[in-house]
C-alpha cells in the first residue's frame, strides 16, 4: 500500500531507518523507549512520513503498556483500521490513510468514552506544539 505514489527507495531516503522499519515496515519501537511516551506537552502528533493530522495532546493518556495512548483520533478520516493476524494474534492495525504507513494498533480497553486505546509508536509521530 502506497498512497503517495512514492517508491519505497523515496520512502528510505526521506525517513530514518528505525521510522522506515516501522512505518513501511510494520514494525515496532521497543516499549517504554519512545519520545512521546511520557510527553505531556500540548499540541498536534502528525503522521511523520507524510504530517496528516493524526492526534490531539487532549486524548494522550498513561496506558502504563510503554507507548503512547490516545483515546481517539483526532479524525477517524485520517486513520485506516485493518485486521492484523500476524504474530499469532488477531488484533486492528492503525495506519495513515494519506499515505498508508503502520502506526500501530488499536484495542478495546481504553477509560476514554470511546472505549478505544490508539496504541501507537512515537517513532511514527512529530508533535506540533501549541
Amino acid at each position: 500500500m502506497n498512497k503517495n505514489n512514492k517508491s519505497e527507495e523515496d520512502w528510505k531516503r526521506e525517513l530514518t531507518p528505525e521510522q522506515y522499519r516501522v512505518l513501511r515496515e510494520k514494525g515496532t519501537e521497543a516499549p517504554f523507549s519512545g519520545k512521546y511516551i511520557h510527553t505531556r506537552d500540548k499540541g498536534i502528533y502528525k503522521c511523520a512520513a507524510c504530517g496528516s493530522e493524526l492526534f490531539s495532546s487532549e486524548t494522550k493518556f498513561d496506558s502504563g503498556t510503554g507507548w503512547p495512548s490516545f483515546t481517539d483520533p483526532m479524525n477517524l478520516e485520517n486513520v485506516e483500521l485493518k485486521e492484523d493476524r500476524s504474530h499469532g494474534m488477531t488484533r486492528t492495525e492503525v495506519i495513515c490513510k494519506k499515505c498508508g504507513s503502520h502506526l500501530g494498533h488499536v484495542f478495546d480497553d481504553s477509560p476514554g468514552d470511546s472505549g478505544k486505546r490508539y496504541c501507537i509508536n512515537s517513532v511514527c509521530l512529530d508533535l506540533d506544539k501549541k
